[in-house]
C-alpha cells in the first residue's frame, strides 16, 4: 500500500509542479473545468446493459490501465488482478497491481450497497486503507460515479487529492473506467482502465502480476 502511495505521489507531484509554474494556466484550467463540469450520474439511467457493482465484480476480473497527466501525456501503464467476494450487501474487492517498471501494489475495497435513492440511483459506500473517510458512489443505468479523497505522502508531507471515478459497463463482460484526479478543484491527471471478466478475460488470458511481459 505504501509503495502504491509513493508511486501515485510521484506522478501527481510532477503534474502539480507544472500546474503551479504559471498562474495563468491555473486560472485558465479552473475556468475550463467549471464550464465543462460532468453531469449527475442519473443522466445514464437509460443506458444499457445495467451495472450492478457486486455482480460485475464477483469472482475474478482482470484490468489493463494507463495514467496520463493533465496534458494527455502517457506517464505509466499497469495491470490488475481483482478478486471479488460477496457477503450479503457487501463486496470485498481485493486488487493486486503491477506497473510496467516492476513496482507492485495492492488495495482492498470494502463496499456496501445502501439501496435505492429517491432519484432511482443506487447508493454505495466504500472504504480502503489509503482512502480518507468514506468513498461515496451512485449507480444509474450502465454507470457508476465514485468520489473519494486519497492522502498521499509527498516530500515528507501529506497531500490530499480527489478522485472523480466513472465506470461504464459496455457489455456483459467489459467495463471502462475513467478517473479524474484533482487538487483544489483543478484536474491534474486521469486514469483509464478496461475491466474484463468471463469470456473477455479468458480471451486475453491470465495476467502475470509478478513481472511485466510485453505481448
Amino acid at each position: 500500500m505504501a509503495r502504491q502511495k509513493r508511486s501515485m505521489a510521484r506522478l501527481i507531484f510532477g503534474s502539480l509542479i507544472r500546474l503551479f509554474l504559471t498562474a495563468g494556466l491555473l486560472i485558465g484550467a479552473f475556468a475550463a473545468l467549471s464550464a465543462c463540469a460532468r453531469k449527475n450520474v442519473t443522466h445514464l439511467s437509460e443506458r444499457r446493459p445495467s451495472l450492478v457493482l457486486e455482480e460485475f465484480f464477483a469472482g475474478d476480473t482482470i484490468a489493463l490501465g494507463i495514467f496520463e497527466d493533465r496534458f494527455g501525456n502517457l506517464r505509466r501503464q499497469f495491470r490488475v488482478n481483482l478478486q471479488g467476494t460477496i457477503t450479503g450487501n457487501q463486496l470485498v474487492l481485493d486488487e493486486t497491481f503491477l506497473y510496467e517498471d516492476g513496482e507492485k501494489a495492492s488495495r482492498v475495497w470494502v463496499i456496501d450497497n445502501l439501496g435505492r435513492s429517491e432519484d432511482g440511483s443506487f447508493r454505495y459506500q466504500g472504504r480502503a486503507d489509503d482512502v480518507e473517510g468514506q468513498a461515496e458512489g451512485r449507480i444509474s443505468g450502465n454507470g457508476l460515479n465514485w468520489q473519494y479523497d486519497v492522502s498521499l505522502e509527498m516530500a515528507g508531507n501529506k497531500m490530499d487529492v480527489h478522485f472523480d471515478d466513472w465506470i461504464y459497463r459496455q457489455s456483459e463482460d467489459i467495463a471502462i473506467n475513467r478517473a479524474y484526479v484533482s487538487k483544489f478543484g483543478i484536474e491534474i491527471g486521469s486514469v483509464t482502465i478496461v475491466f474484463l471478466r468471463g469470456k473477455a478475460a479468458a480471451a486475453v488470458g491470465p495476467l502475470d502480476v509478478e513481472q511485466w511481459i510485453a505481448r
